[in-house]
Protein backbone atom coordinates (compact mmCIF):
# COMPACT_ATOMS: atom_id res chain seq x y z
CA UNK A 1 0.00 0.00 0.00
CA UNK A 2 1.19 3.44 -0.68
CA UNK A 3 2.11 6.09 1.83
CA UNK A 4 -0.87 8.06 0.23
CA UNK A 5 -3.45 5.70 0.73
CA UNK A 6 -2.30 4.35 3.87
CA UNK A 7 -2.70 8.22 5.77
CA UNK A 8 -5.86 8.30 3.56
CA UNK A 9 -7.15 5.47 5.50
CA UNK A 10 -5.80 6.56 9.13
CA UNK A 11 -7.95 9.67 8.69
CA UNK A 12 -10.98 7.90 7.52
CA UNK A 13 -10.55 5.81 10.60
CA UNK A 14 -9.42 9.11 12.70
CA UNK A 15 -12.61 10.94 11.55
CA UNK A 16 -15.17 7.98 12.39
CA UNK A 17 -13.74 6.91 15.74
CA UNK A 18 -13.52 10.44 16.65
CA UNK A 19 -16.34 12.20 15.75
CA UNK A 20 -18.85 9.17 15.78
CA UNK A 21 -17.97 7.30 18.34
CA UNK A 22 -16.46 3.92 16.39
CA UNK A 23 -14.83 1.31 18.57
CA UNK A 24 -10.75 1.69 17.90
CA UNK A 25 -9.63 -1.55 17.95
CA UNK A 26 -12.71 -2.72 16.08
CA UNK A 27 -12.52 -1.04 13.12
CA UNK A 28 -8.70 -0.80 12.61
CA UNK A 29 -8.43 -4.44 13.04
CA UNK A 30 -11.39 -4.32 9.81
CA UNK A 31 -9.18 -1.82 8.33
CA UNK A 32 -5.58 -3.92 8.64
CA UNK A 33 -7.52 -7.55 7.46
CA UNK A 34 -9.56 -5.75 4.68
CA UNK A 35 -7.00 -3.81 2.86
CA UNK A 36 -4.87 -6.88 3.24
CA UNK A 37 -2.34 -4.60 5.08
CA UNK A 38 1.97 -6.30 5.70
CA UNK A 39 2.99 -6.59 8.92
CA UNK A 40 5.07 -3.28 8.31
CA UNK A 41 1.71 -1.01 6.72
CA UNK A 42 -0.44 -2.99 9.33
CA UNK A 43 2.22 -1.48 12.45
CA UNK A 44 2.57 2.03 10.86
CA UNK A 45 -1.21 2.64 10.49
CA UNK A 46 -1.58 1.35 13.91
CA UNK A 47 0.76 4.08 15.17
CA UNK A 48 -1.04 6.83 13.82
CA UNK A 49 -4.34 5.85 14.56
CA UNK A 50 -3.56 4.93 18.23
CA UNK A 51 -0.60 7.70 18.65
CA UNK A 52 -2.92 10.51 17.19
CA UNK A 53 -6.06 9.18 19.74
CA UNK A 54 -3.54 8.93 23.24
CA UNK A 55 -2.42 12.19 22.11
CA UNK A 56 -5.82 14.30 20.86
CA UNK A 57 -5.74 17.03 23.60
CA UNK A 58 -2.05 17.69 23.60
CA UNK A 59 -2.46 17.67 20.18
CA UNK A 60 -5.45 20.45 19.80
CA UNK A 61 -3.47 22.60 22.75
CA UNK A 62 -0.55 22.65 20.33
CA UNK A 63 -2.76 23.20 17.12
CA UNK A 64 -4.57 26.16 19.07
CA UNK A 65 -1.56 28.41 18.67
CA UNK A 66 -1.35 27.98 14.99
CA UNK A 67 -5.01 27.82 13.89
CA UNK A 68 -7.38 31.06 14.28
CA UNK A 69 -9.96 29.99 17.21
CA UNK A 70 -12.40 31.84 14.82
CA UNK A 71 -12.09 29.40 11.85
CA UNK A 72 -14.50 26.51 12.12
CA UNK A 73 -12.63 23.37 10.91
CA UNK A 74 -14.77 20.74 9.43
CA UNK A 75 -14.03 17.41 11.35
CA UNK A 76 -12.05 15.52 8.97
CA UNK A 77 -9.48 18.72 8.73
CA UNK A 78 -8.73 19.27 12.29
CA UNK A 79 -7.97 15.47 12.63
CA UNK A 80 -5.96 15.39 9.32
CA UNK A 81 -4.12 18.08 11.45
CA UNK A 82 -4.16 16.02 14.20
CA UNK A 83 -2.68 13.39 12.58
CA UNK A 84 0.15 15.32 10.76
CA UNK A 85 1.12 17.01 14.03
CA UNK A 86 1.67 13.85 16.06
CA UNK A 87 3.70 12.29 13.07
CA UNK A 88 5.80 15.18 13.05
CA UNK A 89 6.48 15.29 16.78
CA UNK A 90 6.22 11.72 17.80
CA UNK A 91 7.69 9.90 14.27
CA UNK A 92 11.03 10.56 13.92
CA UNK A 93 11.45 8.05 10.68
CA UNK A 94 9.22 10.11 8.22
CA UNK A 95 10.35 13.79 7.16
CA UNK A 96 8.49 16.52 8.18
CA UNK A 97 8.17 17.55 4.41
CA UNK A 98 6.35 13.96 3.41
CA UNK A 99 3.86 14.36 6.10
CA UNK A 100 2.96 18.02 5.11
CA UNK A 101 3.18 16.56 1.01
CA UNK A 102 0.71 13.93 1.55
CA UNK A 103 -2.00 16.58 4.18
CA UNK A 104 -1.75 18.30 1.68
CA UNK A 105 -2.22 16.12 -1.31
CA UNK A 106 -5.31 14.65 1.06
CA UNK A 107 -6.86 18.39 1.20
CA UNK A 108 -7.19 18.62 -2.48
CA UNK A 109 -8.47 15.31 -2.88
CA UNK A 110 -11.09 15.90 -0.12
CA UNK A 111 -11.74 19.84 0.01
CA UNK A 112 -10.89 22.32 -2.44
CA UNK A 113 -7.65 25.06 -3.01
CA UNK A 114 -8.78 26.64 -0.36
CA UNK A 115 -8.41 23.91 2.49
CA UNK A 116 -4.86 22.59 1.01
CA UNK A 117 -3.61 26.30 1.17
CA UNK A 118 -4.66 26.23 4.85
CA UNK A 119 -3.29 23.01 6.13
CA UNK A 120 0.03 23.52 4.21
CA UNK A 121 0.33 26.80 6.20
CA UNK A 122 -0.17 25.70 9.60
CA UNK A 123 1.60 22.55 9.29
CA UNK A 124 4.99 24.58 7.75
CA UNK A 125 4.04 27.39 10.68
CA UNK A 126 4.64 24.51 12.74
CA UNK A 127 7.57 23.01 11.36
CA UNK A 128 9.67 26.13 11.79
CA UNK A 129 7.90 27.24 15.10
CA UNK A 130 8.47 26.09 18.65
CA UNK A 131 5.54 24.46 20.03
CA UNK A 132 3.88 25.48 23.13
CA UNK A 133 5.10 24.08 26.46
CA UNK A 134 2.26 22.66 28.81
CA UNK A 135 3.97 24.17 31.63
CA UNK A 136 3.06 27.26 31.43
CA UNK A 137 -0.32 25.60 32.80
CA UNK A 138 -0.64 26.69 36.20
CA UNK A 139 -2.86 23.90 37.21
CA UNK A 140 -1.35 21.16 37.71
CA UNK A 141 -4.30 18.98 36.98
CA UNK A 142 -4.60 20.76 34.14
CA UNK A 143 -1.50 20.73 33.54
CA UNK A 144 -1.14 16.94 33.63
CA UNK A 145 -4.65 16.34 32.15
CA UNK A 146 -3.39 17.84 28.79
CA UNK A 147 -0.08 16.57 28.89
CA UNK A 148 -1.38 12.99 28.78
CA UNK A 149 -4.66 13.62 26.93
CA UNK A 150 -6.67 12.37 29.78
CA UNK A 151 -10.39 14.70 31.04
CA UNK A 152 -9.31 16.93 33.68
CA UNK A 153 -12.25 15.33 35.81
CA UNK A 154 -10.95 12.01 35.39
CA UNK A 155 -7.23 12.74 36.16
CA UNK A 156 -8.69 14.65 39.31
CA UNK A 157 -10.48 11.79 40.48
CA UNK A 158 -7.65 9.06 40.51
CA UNK A 159 -5.52 12.04 42.37
CA UNK A 160 -8.40 11.71 44.80
CA UNK A 161 -8.30 8.39 44.81
CA UNK A 162 -4.84 7.13 44.72
CA UNK A 163 -2.14 10.46 45.15
CA UNK A 164 -0.48 12.22 42.39
CA UNK A 165 2.69 10.16 41.49
CA UNK A 166 0.09 6.89 40.98
CA UNK A 167 -2.15 9.08 38.86
CA UNK A 168 0.74 10.46 37.00
CA UNK A 169 2.29 7.47 36.04
CA UNK A 170 -0.97 5.87 34.72
CA UNK A 171 -1.89 8.67 32.53
CA UNK A 172 1.92 8.36 31.07
CA UNK A 173 1.46 4.38 30.68
CA UNK A 174 -1.97 4.85 28.55
CA UNK A 175 -0.36 6.75 26.19
CA UNK A 176 1.55 3.98 24.87
CA UNK A 177 0.49 0.81 23.70
CA UNK A 178 0.68 -2.48 25.29
CA UNK A 179 2.60 -5.49 23.77
CA UNK A 180 0.18 -8.38 22.36
CA UNK A 181 -0.13 -11.69 24.68
CA UNK A 182 -1.58 -14.54 23.88
CA UNK A 183 -3.29 -18.15 25.69
CA UNK A 184 -1.86 -21.20 25.26
CA UNK A 185 -4.63 -24.06 25.02
CA UNK A 186 -2.62 -26.56 27.36
CA UNK A 187 -5.40 -29.79 25.92
CA UNK A 188 -3.62 -29.44 22.65
CA UNK A 189 -0.01 -27.77 22.90
CA UNK A 190 2.25 -27.08 25.82
CA UNK A 191 3.31 -23.40 26.55
CA UNK A 192 7.19 -24.55 25.92
CA UNK A 193 6.00 -26.82 22.58
CA UNK A 194 4.52 -23.19 20.86
CA UNK A 195 7.28 -21.36 22.21
CA UNK A 196 10.08 -23.73 20.45
CA UNK A 197 7.33 -23.12 17.60
CA UNK A 198 7.02 -19.60 17.33
CA UNK A 199 10.74 -19.16 17.22
CA UNK A 200 10.77 -21.59 14.27
CA UNK A 201 8.58 -19.40 12.35
CA UNK A 202 10.94 -16.43 13.20
CA UNK A 203 8.91 -14.93 16.07
CA UNK A 204 9.60 -13.74 19.63
CA UNK A 205 7.95 -14.79 22.50
CA UNK A 206 8.72 -14.21 26.60
CA UNK A 207 6.68 -15.94 28.95
CA UNK A 208 3.93 -14.11 31.07
CA UNK A 209 4.25 -13.88 34.99
CA UNK A 210 0.37 -14.09 35.63
CA UNK A 211 -0.42 -17.40 33.82
CA UNK A 212 1.23 -20.06 33.32
CA UNK A 213 -0.50 -20.60 30.04
CA UNK A 214 0.32 -16.85 28.87
CA UNK A 215 3.19 -15.56 26.48
CA UNK A 216 4.46 -12.06 25.18
CA UNK A 217 5.00 -11.60 22.02
CA UNK A 218 7.67 -9.26 20.89
CA UNK A 219 8.27 -9.55 17.85
CA UNK A 220 6.01 -10.71 14.48
CA UNK A 221 2.05 -10.53 14.03
CA UNK A 222 0.95 -13.04 15.98
CA UNK A 223 -2.73 -12.90 14.73
CA UNK A 224 -1.61 -14.67 11.38
CA UNK A 225 -0.28 -17.76 12.76
CA UNK A 226 -1.53 -20.97 11.78
CA UNK A 227 -1.80 -21.99 15.33
CA UNK A 228 -4.94 -19.75 15.54
CA UNK A 229 -6.53 -21.34 12.90
CA UNK A 230 -5.76 -25.05 15.12
CA UNK A 231 -7.34 -23.69 17.98
CA UNK A 232 -3.91 -23.72 20.36
CA UNK A 233 -3.83 -19.70 20.76
CA UNK A 234 -6.35 -17.12 22.13
CA UNK A 235 -5.85 -13.67 21.94
CA UNK A 236 -6.19 -12.04 26.21
CA UNK A 237 -4.63 -9.61 28.02
CA UNK A 238 -2.15 -10.74 30.86
CA UNK A 239 -4.63 -9.38 33.26
CA UNK A 240 -7.91 -11.08 32.46
CA UNK A 241 -5.66 -14.54 32.19
CA UNK A 242 -5.09 -13.90 35.90
CA UNK A 243 -8.70 -13.52 36.73
CA UNK A 244 -8.74 -17.18 35.06
CA UNK A 245 -6.04 -18.38 37.47
CA UNK A 246 -7.64 -16.94 40.82
CA UNK A 247 -10.85 -18.17 40.26
CA UNK A 248 -9.57 -21.52 41.92
CA UNK A 249 -11.06 -24.27 39.38
CA UNK A 250 -10.99 -27.74 39.83
CA UNK A 251 -12.16 -30.88 37.59
CA UNK A 252 -15.79 -31.74 37.22
CA UNK A 253 -16.96 -28.33 39.03
CA UNK A 254 -20.27 -26.53 38.51
CA UNK A 255 -19.25 -22.91 37.36
CA UNK A 256 -21.08 -20.04 36.24
CA UNK A 257 -19.91 -17.34 33.94
CA UNK A 258 -22.20 -14.88 34.50
CA UNK A 259 -21.09 -12.40 32.31
CA UNK A 260 -19.59 -14.21 29.72
CA UNK A 261 -18.30 -12.73 26.50
CA UNK A 262 -16.77 -12.65 24.33
CA UNK A 263 -15.27 -16.14 26.16
CA UNK A 264 -11.71 -15.13 26.47
CA UNK A 265 -12.17 -16.16 30.37
CA UNK A 266 -14.75 -18.54 30.07
CA UNK A 267 -12.54 -20.78 27.83
CA UNK A 268 -9.63 -20.02 30.20
CA UNK A 269 -11.69 -21.89 32.98
CA UNK A 270 -12.59 -24.75 30.79
CA UNK A 271 -9.01 -25.66 29.64
CA UNK A 272 -8.27 -24.86 33.98
CA UNK A 273 -10.84 -28.07 34.42
CA UNK A 274 -9.18 -29.88 31.45
CA UNK A 275 -12.61 -29.82 29.68
CA UNK A 276 -14.01 -31.99 32.64
CA UNK A 277 -17.06 -30.57 34.84
CA UNK A 278 -19.73 -27.67 33.60
CA UNK A 279 -19.73 -24.30 32.98
CA UNK A 280 -22.61 -22.00 32.44
CA UNK A 281 -21.70 -19.02 30.43
CA UNK A 282 -24.11 -16.09 30.26
CA UNK A 283 -24.68 -12.80 28.52
CA UNK A 284 -27.13 -10.30 28.26
CA UNK A 285 -27.19 -10.16 23.82
CA UNK A 286 -27.49 -13.06 21.99
CA UNK A 287 -24.85 -11.97 19.36
CA UNK A 288 -22.11 -12.21 22.37
CA UNK A 289 -23.36 -15.66 23.36
CA UNK A 290 -22.84 -16.65 19.92
CA UNK A 291 -19.15 -15.21 20.42
CA UNK A 292 -18.54 -17.73 23.44
CA UNK A 293 -19.85 -20.51 21.46
CA UNK A 294 -17.58 -19.82 18.43
CA UNK A 295 -14.56 -19.73 20.76
CA UNK A 296 -15.05 -22.76 22.87
CA UNK A 297 -15.59 -24.84 19.29
CA UNK A 298 -12.59 -23.38 18.14
CA UNK A 299 -10.70 -24.60 20.83
CA UNK A 300 -12.22 -27.87 20.87
CA UNK A 301 -14.08 -27.19 24.44
CA UNK A 302 -17.13 -29.03 25.27
CA UNK A 303 -17.88 -28.25 28.70
CA UNK A 304 -19.40 -24.89 28.38
CA UNK A 305 -23.24 -24.68 27.95
CA UNK A 306 -23.74 -20.68 26.29
CA UNK A 307 -27.39 -18.74 26.94
CA UNK A 308 -28.65 -15.52 26.57
CA UNK A 309 -30.08 -14.06 29.84
CA UNK A 310 -29.70 -11.04 32.56
CA UNK A 311 -27.20 -12.40 35.03
CA UNK A 312 -29.70 -10.15 37.63
CA UNK A 313 -32.59 -12.92 37.24
CA UNK A 314 -30.25 -15.95 37.16
CA UNK A 315 -32.19 -17.47 40.23
CA UNK A 316 -35.10 -18.06 37.79
CA UNK A 317 -33.02 -20.68 35.86
CA UNK A 318 -31.02 -22.09 38.67
CA UNK A 319 -31.18 -23.05 42.01
CA UNK A 320 -30.01 -21.31 45.38
CA UNK A 321 -26.65 -23.12 45.76
CA UNK A 322 -25.91 -24.37 42.46
CA UNK A 323 -22.16 -23.41 41.46
CA UNK A 324 -18.95 -24.40 43.25
CA UNK A 325 -17.14 -21.34 41.62
CA UNK A 326 -18.73 -17.93 40.05
CA UNK A 327 -16.86 -15.53 37.70
CA UNK A 328 -18.64 -12.26 37.75
CA UNK A 329 -16.45 -9.87 35.61
CA UNK A 330 -18.67 -7.26 35.75
CA UNK A 331 -19.45 -4.78 32.95
CA UNK A 332 -17.68 -1.71 34.04
CA UNK A 333 -16.34 1.88 32.84
CA UNK A 334 -13.33 0.10 30.79
CA UNK A 335 -10.85 2.75 32.15
CA UNK A 336 -8.40 0.24 32.70
CA UNK A 337 -7.93 -0.23 28.91
CA UNK A 338 -7.34 3.44 27.68
CA UNK A 339 -3.94 1.96 26.17
CA UNK A 340 -5.63 -0.21 23.86
CA UNK A 341 -8.60 1.33 23.25
CA UNK A 342 -7.64 5.15 23.67
CA UNK A 343 -11.16 6.99 22.16
CA UNK A 344 -13.07 5.53 25.90
CA UNK A 345 -11.72 7.81 27.96
CA UNK A 346 -13.09 10.86 25.72
CA UNK A 347 -16.25 9.59 25.43
CA UNK A 348 -17.12 8.81 29.18
CA UNK A 349 -18.70 11.23 31.88
CA UNK A 350 -18.23 10.84 35.47
CA UNK A 351 -22.33 9.80 36.16
CA UNK A 352 -21.43 6.86 33.65
CA UNK A 353 -19.37 5.43 36.70
CA UNK A 354 -21.79 6.17 39.40
CA UNK A 355 -24.71 3.96 37.10
CA UNK A 356 -22.10 1.62 36.30
CA UNK A 357 -21.36 0.40 40.22
CA UNK A 358 -25.12 0.79 40.74
CA UNK A 359 -24.96 -2.45 38.23
CA UNK A 360 -22.66 -3.91 39.68
CA UNK A 361 -23.92 -4.30 43.00
CA UNK A 362 -27.23 -5.81 41.74
CA UNK A 363 -25.03 -8.48 40.08
CA UNK A 364 -23.35 -8.86 42.81
CA UNK A 365 -26.32 -8.94 44.76
CA UNK A 366 -28.01 -11.30 42.39
CA UNK A 367 -25.44 -14.05 41.43
CA UNK A 368 -23.99 -14.41 44.80
CA UNK A 369 -27.72 -16.45 46.34
CA UNK A 370 -26.52 -19.14 43.28
CA UNK A 371 -23.11 -20.14 44.83
CA UNK A 372 -22.79 -23.07 47.58
CA UNK A 373 -21.46 -22.61 51.12
CA UNK A 374 -17.38 -22.48 50.74
CA UNK A 375 -17.70 -22.11 47.28
CA UNK A 376 -15.54 -18.82 45.77
CA UNK A 377 -16.55 -15.75 43.97
CA UNK A 378 -14.26 -14.05 41.99
CA UNK A 379 -15.36 -10.22 41.32
CA UNK A 380 -13.26 -8.29 38.30
CA UNK A 381 -13.61 -5.77 36.02
CA UNK A 382 -11.17 -3.84 33.67
CA UNK A 383 -11.44 -0.55 35.14
CA UNK A 384 -9.62 1.28 38.20
CA UNK A 385 -12.17 3.18 39.74
CA UNK A 386 -12.59 2.29 43.29
CA UNK A 387 -16.26 3.09 43.01
CA UNK A 388 -16.58 0.51 40.82
CA UNK A 389 -13.94 -2.07 42.27
CA UNK A 390 -13.52 -1.61 45.95
CA UNK A 391 -16.79 0.07 46.99
CA UNK A 392 -18.45 -2.71 45.37
CA UNK A 393 -17.20 -5.06 47.39
CA UNK A 394 -17.40 -2.78 50.73
CA UNK A 395 -21.23 -2.30 50.46
CA UNK A 396 -21.90 -6.00 49.41
CA UNK A 397 -20.00 -7.54 52.45
CA UNK A 398 -21.69 -5.27 54.78
CA UNK A 399 -24.87 -6.34 54.03
CA UNK A 400 -23.61 -10.23 53.61
CA UNK A 401 -22.19 -11.38 56.46
CA UNK A 402 -22.33 -14.86 55.37
CA UNK A 403 -19.56 -13.87 52.67
CA UNK A 404 -16.08 -12.70 53.36
CA UNK A 405 -12.80 -12.00 51.17
CA UNK A 406 -10.93 -15.18 51.03
CA UNK A 407 -7.36 -15.20 52.48
CA UNK A 408 -5.71 -17.55 50.84
CA UNK A 409 -6.86 -15.33 47.38
CA UNK A 410 -3.67 -13.02 48.92
CA UNK A 411 -1.67 -16.21 49.41
CA UNK A 412 -2.06 -17.52 45.42
CA UNK A 413 -1.40 -14.72 43.56
CA UNK A 414 1.90 -14.72 41.57
CA UNK A 415 4.85 -14.01 43.84
CA UNK A 416 5.55 -10.67 41.94
CA UNK A 417 1.86 -9.27 42.89
CA UNK A 418 2.46 -9.85 45.92
CA UNK A 419 4.25 -6.68 46.38
CA UNK A 420 1.94 -4.93 44.21
CA UNK A 421 1.00 -1.11 45.09
CA UNK A 422 -2.91 -1.60 44.09
CA UNK A 423 -3.12 -4.92 47.15
CA UNK A 424 -5.61 -4.24 49.67
CA UNK A 425 -7.77 -5.99 52.02
CA UNK A 426 -10.49 -5.85 49.43
CA UNK A 427 -8.55 -7.49 46.75
CA UNK A 428 -5.66 -6.17 44.11
CA UNK A 429 -6.12 -3.42 41.74
CA UNK A 430 -3.97 -3.61 39.00
CA UNK A 431 -2.63 -0.45 37.25
CA UNK A 432 -1.54 -0.58 33.55
CA UNK A 433 2.79 0.90 34.43
CA UNK A 434 2.65 -2.40 36.82
CA UNK A 435 3.33 -5.04 34.49
CA UNK A 436 2.66 -3.12 31.17
CA UNK A 437 -0.86 -4.75 30.38
CA UNK A 438 -4.22 -3.20 31.56
CA UNK A 439 -5.57 -2.36 34.77
CA UNK A 440 -7.84 -4.64 36.30
CA UNK A 441 -9.09 -5.01 39.93
CA UNK A 442 -10.06 -8.70 41.22
CA UNK A 443 -11.61 -9.84 44.85
CA UNK A 444 -12.29 -13.46 45.62
CA UNK A 445 -14.95 -13.83 47.54
CA UNK A 446 -15.46 -17.46 50.08
CA UNK A 447 -19.49 -17.92 51.40
CA UNK A 448 -19.02 -19.14 54.93
CA UNK A 449 -20.06 -22.80 56.00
Amino acid sequence: MSKFVLRETALDLLTRIGENGGFSHVLLDKAIRQKELSDRDGSLLTEIVYGTLQRRDLLDFYMQQFVDKKKKLKPWVKWLLYMSLYQMKFLDKVPDHAIIHEAVELSKKRGHKGIASLVNGVLRNVQRSELPDVAEISDPIARLAVETSHPKWMVARWVDMYGWDQTREMCLANLHHKPMSIRVQPLKMSREAVIDRLIQDGYEAVISKLSPQGLIITKGNILKHALFNEGVLTVQDQSSMLAGEMLGVAEDMTVLDACSAPGGKTTHLAEKMKNQGRIYAYDLHQKKVDLVSKKAKQLGLDIIQTGQADSRQLLDKHEKETFDRILLDAPCSGLGVLRGKPDIKYHKQEKDILALSSIQDELLESVSPLLKKDGKLLYSTCTVDEAENEQVIRRFLKNHPDFMVDPDFFEELPGQVKDAPGLTAYGLQLYPQDFDTDGFFLCRLIRKP
